[in-house]
């Protein structure tokens, strides 16, 4: 199957979007990273969300720490024990195995890497390299491609690394070739923004008059502008997404949700 085949509907033309990323999971529950235990912070974040009442979450990528399949399966139990009720979509990050993602996807949690409203389409893109560094294959790219021609309506987009600089560490791990498909996205017309996990802060910065987002990690953050890997713990966050389409124009509000201990 197509990485776009898989469509997901929803009949209104507005959305109430969470997104969360970067849980890093170990198997164990009570383990750390970096000195904070992400499983607790993500059933923060969890029930957070769930107050919110999204029509959707989306996970960001960089489910696991350990890369143990058992990290996966509390990813799923985690979600399933939480108050949250909506469907849940995910996009690979570095540390993930999309084989891995796909076998926790069923039910409530979604394979779906389209998902089509009224006059809003919102599209997963897989930025999973073969290294920490992002990339965005040719094939993929051409999936994107057609999956935006194919409609009038207003996208959003989705991926895991970040497509721009930030000025920081990461940016040795960044989408490698980002300026392609923002290139791509900004081409085609119809797309007002794209949103990013992977930089563990919040971002906003602009390619060519596109908005590019980056939403915090639910565990621990990475300090801004910083040349070194310094952490700092500033407690569950993740971002919620208000989209209303009418006259073929899409109005985003977006917030950070900052859950401070």
């Amino acid at each position: 199957m197509a990485w776009f085949d898989d469509i997901y509907y929803f009949e209104q033309t507005t959305l109430r979007i969470a997104h969360l990323t970067d849980c890093h999971l170990f198997s164990d529950k009570d383990a750390e990273y970096f000195g904070v235990n992400t499983a607790e912070h993500f059933v923060k974040a969890l029930a957070d969300i769930a107050k919110q009442q999204p029509d959707a979450l989306i996970f960001g990528g960089d489910l696991t720490q350990d890369h143990s399949f058992n990290s996966y399966l509390l990813f799923a139990e985690l979600i399933h024990n939480s108050e949250v009720d909506c469907p849940v979509f995910w996009v690979p990050g570095n540390h993930d195995e999309i084989e891995q993602l796909n076998l926790i996807s069923g039910g409530q949690i979604q394979h779906a890497k389209h998902i089509v409203a009224q006059g809003i389409e919102l599209i997963l893109i897989n930025s999973k390299g073969n290294t920490p560094a992002g990339w965005v294959s040719a094939t993929h790219l051409d999936e994107i491609m057609a999956c935006l021609v194919d409609s009038n309506n207003r996208h959003i987009a989705f991926c895991h690394h970040n497509p721009l600089p930030i000025n920081g560490y990461l940016d040795k791990h960044m989408l490698e070739n980002g300026p392609q498909l923002l290139n791509l996205l900004v081409n085609n017309g119809r797309v007002d923004a794209l949103f990013h996990g992977h930089v563990h802060n919040d971002y906003q910065q602009q390619f060519r008059g596109l908005n590019v987002y980056a939403t915090p990690a639910s565990c621990v953050q990475f300090s801004k502008h910083s040349a070194t890997w310094q952490q700092e713990n500033k407690g569950a966050a993740y971002r919620m997404l208000y989209l209303n389409a009418e006259q073929q124009q899409v109005h985003i509000h977006s917030d950070v949700v900052w859950l401070n201990e």
